[in-house]
């Protein structure tokens, strides 16, 4: 028995020992692929502005890619981008937060636990299920009013990608006004505040930080948002900012490429990076912005 113990006691430190680098291996996966991806991105990315010069890309109002003359102007793309993403957060900040306001100060809990899965079902619809839903429903329905509305434009996107947005702004937004204390809203309703006072003087205050994290990763999904835009915006890479009017994402751009006729080695199979390294910036810098306000406004209960 001794000796038996002895042996699975050696096994279990054998293995205590091991977890940590088990552990250490699994977690940098995530690192490595990070790492990959970035390699990958900048790679390719010099090749194109070896070819394009780096100013007349960021700066060129004209993206033709295709011809003899190709001009590779990204400035369409990024206006049809930040285009779309403003109308979106018009539509999600709104009414997510007002929906987070409900679920946190006024509805009971028999209605929050109904309410809240019902609005979260949103965000597991499948993108390209928002995609035809603007396409096939929406702009008609906008065309009613908006006689000059082309067919594919980037209003009717713009307004699904919010309906899309509005369950992460609301959950977040929610999970940040419940983590306030009780005692601050009943300290404040015992001084002779209403229950509306208490929540945009006290609990909207407490809570500022996760609300605003919730707008910046509301902005990133928007960024990155690819099937709504895909269907519903059209190809057409306009420079304008009539929101009326067809224009071309950057993601939108990445799938007409991808799944086009352009040759490995060409320059406009060499933009697809170029254009995907803007798009991986952007949306770093969101995440790290939405960072930044989480760490400098939290409050700690």
């Amino acid at each position: 028995m001794i000796d038996q113990n002895k042996k699975s006691f050696s096994i279990r430190r054998i293995i205590e020992r091991g977890i940590p680098q088990i552990l250490f291996a699994i977690a940098t996966v995530s690192i490595l692929t990070t790492i990959g991806i970035l390699f990958t991105l900048l790679s390719e990315t010099f090749l194109f502005f070896k070819e394009i010069p780096f100013v007349d890309f960021y700066t060129g109002t004209i993206l033709k890619p295709l011809g003899e003359n190709a001009q590779f102007g990204i400035l369409p793309l990024l206006t049809g981008t930040i285009i779309s993403s403003i109308i979106a957060m018009f539509v999600a900040i709104p009414i997510g937060v007002m929906t987070a306001i409900y679920l946190s100060e006024y509805a009971s809990d028999k209605v929050r636990r109904t309410l809240k899965p019902i609005l979260e079902v949103l965000a597991g619809i499948p993108t390209i299920v928002y995609g035809f839903f603007a396409f096939t429903f929406v702009t008609p329905f906008l065309q009613s009013f908006i006689p000059g509305l082309d067919p594919t434009n980037i209003l009717s996107p713009g307004l699904v990608m919010g309906i899309m947005i509005i369950p992460m702004v609301a959950s977040l937004s929610e999970d940040a006004m419940s983590s306030v204390p009780n005692a601050m809203r009943e300290g404040a309703l015992a001084l002779g505040a209403t229950k509306l006072e208490v929540t945009f003087k006290v609990v909207i205050p407490a809570a500022i930080s996760g609300i605003i994290a919730s707008f910046v990763l509301g902005i990133s999904r928007a960024i990155g948002e690819t099937m709504i835009v895909t269907i519903a915006s059209g190809s057409s890479k306009n420079f304008t900012f009539d929101i009326t009017q067809s224009m071309q994402t950057m993601t939108a751009y990445i799938v007409e490429v991808t799944g086009g006729d352009a040759p490995a080695g060409s320059t406009i199979y060499y933009s697809l990076y170029a254009v995907a390294m803007t798009l991986f910036v952007f949306t770093l810098i969101m995440n790290l912005i939405a960072q930044y306000i989480s760490r400098k406004y939290r409050e700690e209960y």
